[in-house]
């Protein structure tokens, strides 16, 4: 197993949590990619402070608004990305951004539910048809005929709490909408890899574990995981991906997860 080779990344949601974190081992790999794009909503913001501190240190590093819940900001960060690439192609896509809500069943709205979904499914299904041509090119510049994250990839953050054979968690936090949508994911992410093979490209759902951050501290309770150890699994686990994974739902260690 060797390590990421891939010479383009764009990473959502990339200024805080594990979106951030993914930004900042790219960066310090042996051979960081030559180009890692990093996707906020807010690139001036408060919250985007370590990100643009990050940005003037390394010249690979770009910002790029996005909010992935407006298709009209997705199609511009593909224009805008689609030029700094010039005539090659996109290596790998993280839809990383999401959202989450401690809500109980009985609570739960139309309007929560709606947002929720539109933010952590439709905008990783926006994602993949806007930089579908990048990726493509990314695939057709590629030598060989397997499918690898060093090629052209879709992957969807996803979590084991959005499978329905193993609901994990549900004593402790509900976060129906936030379930579904992650459920939902899981098909889009099959779906794509169906769709998509034919590309070349690969795509997975992948599971960060239970990890230290804002979302993940949501309900109150210690999470066991850091961010720097789901990130360094996550990213040996992109390393090791080929066809045969592609459209499966894995964990941060490379586990596959029950639907």
């Amino acid at each position: 197993m060797g390590e990421l080779c891939a010479r383009s990344v764009l990473v959502t949601g990339a200024n805080r949590g594990l979106g951030l974190g993914l930004v900042q081992h790219l960066l310090k790999m042996p051979n960081p990619p030559q180009w890692v794009f990093a996707g906020c909503r807010d690139p001036k913001g408060k919250q985007a402070q370590e990100l643009q501190n990050l940005a003037s240190k390394h010249s690979n590093l770009i910002i790029i608004p996005l909010e992935v819940a407006n298709p009209a900001s997705i199609k511009a960060a593909a224009a805008r990305v689609g030029e700094h690439l010039g005539g090659s192609g996109l290596n790998l896509l993280i839809n990383n951004a999401g959202i989450a809500k401690v809500t109980k069943i009985e609570n739960e709205t139309l309007e929560d539910m709606t947002e929720i979904y539109t933010t952590n499914t439709v905008g990783p299904l926006l994602m993949g048809q806007a930089f579908l041509p990048l990726l493509k090119k990314a695939a057709q510049g590629s030598p060989g005929s397997g499918l690898s994250c060093s090629k052209a990839a879709i992957i969807n953050m996803s979590s084991k709490g959005g499978s329905i054979t193993h609901l994990e968690g549900w004593e402790v936090m509900h976060y129906t909408s936030y379930r579904c949508s992650k459920a939902a994911l899981n098909m889009l992410s099959k779906c794509q890899s169906l769709a998509y093979r034919e590309d070349g490209i690969l795509c997975i759902a992948l599971h960060p574990g239970w990890v230290q951050t804002d979302m993940g501290s949501g309900a109150g309770y210690m999470p066991p995981l850091t961010v720097d150890d789901s990130v360094k699994g996550m990213l040996k686990v992109l390393s090791s991906l080929s066809e045969k994974d592609t459209g499966t739902f894995v964990d941060w260690e490379g586990k596959v997860v029950p639907w």
